[in-house]
């Protein structure tokens, strides 16, 4: 939505998706708050802290806005690697719940909320880039000055973009806690989530809500079946070649690549 839709390339993503992660983990520890509760909650803040931080930084374009984005993951690795009740630097062990009656076991039901969130995801996306929203930040990414120009509200969409992101990205953080039962700085803001949120879109095609959807499936397929062959270590390895080879042959992703086919074949 942020990257693709509006142009504006975010390298924050693993703030938000920690954003998320801490959330539901001060939800647990106080609370011990069930994870419907929990994904709102991290939503939610994540949301808010897209809005805030869109901003303040709306106003830097192209790569001064992904640095500025960058810092802001810095800043909350700090933070948390040095507040206490999370665990701080070394990190919090937390003990999985019974699952509910459907489930046969607490991984299997985090399974089936994962492919709810990731489904919902894309149909937002959709209906984003369908919408009067998805047209106007298309004018965004296309030339901003005469989207501003022609009465495009600019700011106001650009904000939506960064807080609907920032709200995904704070959702996909969610269940982490239950997921790897060890919450620490370093798992959290790994560079696998930042690299693949990134990498996964570029690859399917970013100007479209089918392209990331592609790009997932392919790179996470490759990166599993990577890890069970060889080995887990290859995974960034493999990200860096890929991503660098559709940079290079083919920069709008597949999608771009097989309407870019389709386009000559039809004239």
């Amino acid at each position: 939505v942020l990257g693709g839709y509006t142009g504006y390339v975010n390298f924050g993503t693993a703030a938000f998706f920690a954003t998320g992660a801490y959330t539901a983990l001060v939800l647990i520890l106080a609370f011990k708050a069930a994870l419907p509760v929990q994904i709102l909650a991290g939503g939610l803040t994540a949301g808010l802290l897209g809005l805030g931080i869109g901003y303040l930084t709306l106003r830097l374009r192209g790569v001064f806005f992904s640095i500025a984005t960058l810092a802001l993951s810095v800043v909350l690795h700090t933070v948390v690697s040095n507040w206490e009740y999370v665990g701080g630097g070394k990190g919090l062990s937390i003990i999985r719940p019974k699952p509910p009656a459907l489930f046969a076991s607490h991984a299997e039901y985090l399974f089936v909320v994962m492919v709810l969130l990731a489904a919902a995801s894309v149909a937002l996306a959709w209906w984003v880039q369908n919408s009067w929203v998805g047209r106007g930040l298309a004018a965004i990414r296309d030339n901003e000055e005469a989207a501003e120009c022609m009465g495009v509200p600019t700011l106001r969409l650009k904000l939506f973009a960064t807080t609907l992101s920032g709200c995904l990205m704070g959702v996909a953080g969610t269940p982490f806690p239950y997921y790897v039962t060890l919450v620490e700085p370093g798992s959290v803001f790994s560079l696998d989530y930042a690299v693949n949120s990134l990498a996964m879109p570029m690859i399917g095609g970013t100007t479209t809500w089918v392209g990331p959807v592609i790009g997932a499936v392919l790179l996470g397929t490759a990166q599993q079946v990577a890890t069970v062959t060889i080995s887990s270590e290859l995974n960034l390895l493999i990200v860096g070649i890929v991503l660098v080879a559709f940079v290079m042959l083919a920069p709008q992703g597949i999608v771009g690549l097989v309407q870019r086919l389709f386009h000559r074949r039809s004239r």
